[in-house]
């Protein structure tokens, strides 16, 4: 990936500019959002200026837009200068948005809440977050083999699965920490969970650096895209990145609480304190710090299933920020666009669940509707699943996860589907598979018949 090229300084190009005409022009297009959009001087070279304006002018008008909405940061570059972020339209817009969606209840598309079937749709984004949050670090496990183990609470076989296993144990510890400070101790231990047994020096697991052997490499070319602080910088710097994560509202200047918790992923790719986990480590305190701050459905999506899917974005990210005097605008705006965008994939899950959910519910009403009344929610899912995948096995362990009830109660459900006929148990090894039934739709009439 090229670097982007570090912009024209400002003050040159405004000294070049003696005629009180030209500084008209000037301040005519001074707007934070050339073409409607907050971009780099990288991007903008590429694009026809105003009429009577060069590139570097136009450059020059950009930033003077941008200055009155600009505040500096309690965190600073490797140099030693305030990071700092502006507030264009399209942050604030995407801000009402994620307070409105992100901070509520979790709903159908009806608009009812959704209150006892919580558990699949937790289950199902930390295992999503596990999984693409380790495979944007090189894990390459098949997301078939890493969803089953973690559903049947398999020991991992390899390390791209002790990765996952290991990501998702960490997102399971956030919801014990969310009115929980974040502290130095706590960023250490937490990156001691996400990387146990999977780093070549086991001792690296929850501790700082201490070399200056690290970079961010493009894994296609080779080439360098950033060095990092100094090793020797990193405790003062995670102290300060602590007390920042922790400052409450009144502290100066105000910085909303989603984008404190950006701010927190951004410095720790930034800081790069750790030998290796660092991104799996940014995105975890993400959802920590969102935690804090009260945007609780943030643990039913996952942010790493965006990135992964335009990884070149988040980097650039980066490196916009990195060559626009620290500008972090770029990367809060890449992020709250992947927050929108897994909240509506949420919304697009929701709707799809639902929908099967009603189709069963209706192909129970029409051949049993006894049996529509008589099962729970954990029942009609698993009958819903039989339908969809007849060939699927199913373990007690599996579904006591899934639905986070206790053993017993997974087991019963399951028996009980089998005294129905629903259901047929095999031995395997220590442990019982359910299966569907052959014909299962037609044991489904069959039992409306008996039952009438």
């Amino acid at each position: 990936m090229r670097i982007p090229r570090v912009p024209p300084d400002l003050l040159q190009v405004l000294s070049s500019l003696a005629q009180p005409e030209a500084l008209a022009l000037l301040a005519e297009h001074a707007s934070p959002l050339p073409g409607g959009r907050y971009l780099h001087r990288d991007e903008l070279r590429y694009r026809n200026p105003p009429a009577g304006l060069n590139h570097e002018q136009w450059w020059a008008a950009t930033c003077l837009g941008r200055t009155p909405l600009m505040q500096a940061l309690p965190l600073q570059d490797k140099a030693g200068r305030p990071f700092r972020f502006a507030t264009p339209q399209p942050l604030l817009i995407d801000l009402h948005h994620i307070d409105r969606d992100a901070a509520g209840q979790i709903r159908a598309p009806e608009g009812a809440p959704i209150h006892e079937s919580r558990q699949p749709y937790l289950l199902a984004s930390l295992i999503e977050e596990a999984i693409t949050s380790s495979q944007l670090e090189g894990a390459a496990t098949t997301r078939k083999v890493a969803a089953d183990m973690l559903r049947e609470g398999r020991r991992p076989r390899d390390h791209s699965e002790q990765m996952i296993f290991n990501n998702y144990r960490a997102m399971e510890h956030l919801s014990e920490l969310r009115h929980t400070p974040i502290t130095p101790e706590r960023v250490l231990a937490l990156h001691r969970l996400l990387t146990v047994d999977t780093l070549e020096h086991s001792e690296d697991a929850g501790r700082l650096r201490t070399t200056n052997d690290v970079a961010v490499i493009d894994q296609r070319d080779g080439h360098v895209l950033h060095t990092p602080p100094d090793a020797a910088e990193l405790p003062r710097r995670l102290e300060a990145l602590c007390a920042f994560a922790n400052a409450s509202e009144d502290s100066s200047p105000f910085v909303h609480p989603v984008l404190r918790a950006i701010l927190i992923h951004f410095m720790i790719g930034y800081d790069h304190p750790f030998v290796d986990g660092n991104g799996r480590t940014a995105r975890a305190l993400f959802y920590w710090a969102m935690a804090r701050g009260g945007y609780w459905l943030m643990e039913f999506v996952s942010i790493s299933h965006i990135i992964k899917k335009a990884p070149a974005r988040y980097v650039r990210a980066y490196l916009h920020t990195e060559t626009d005097h620290g500008d972090t605008t770029y990367f809060l705006l890449h992020q709250l666009s992947s927050i929108r965008r897994a909240i509506a994939a949420l919304h697009a899950y929701i709707a799809r669940k639902t929908a099967e959910q009603q189709d069963t519910e209706r192909l129970l009403a029409r051949n049993a509707p006894a049996l529509r009344f008589r099962l729970n929610h954990r029942q009609l899912a698993v009958l819903r699943s039989a339908l969809k995948h007849p060939d699927a096995p199913l373990r007690i362990d599996a579904h006591q996860h899934t639905h986070g009830v206790v053993y017993q109660t997974a087991r019963a459900d399951l028996l009980d589907l089998e005294s129905l006929g629903l259901l047929l148990k095999a031995k395997r090894g220590n442990a019982y598979e359910f299966y569907p039934v052959p014909g299962l739709l037609t044991k489904i009439e069959g039992l409306a018949h008996e039952q009438t």
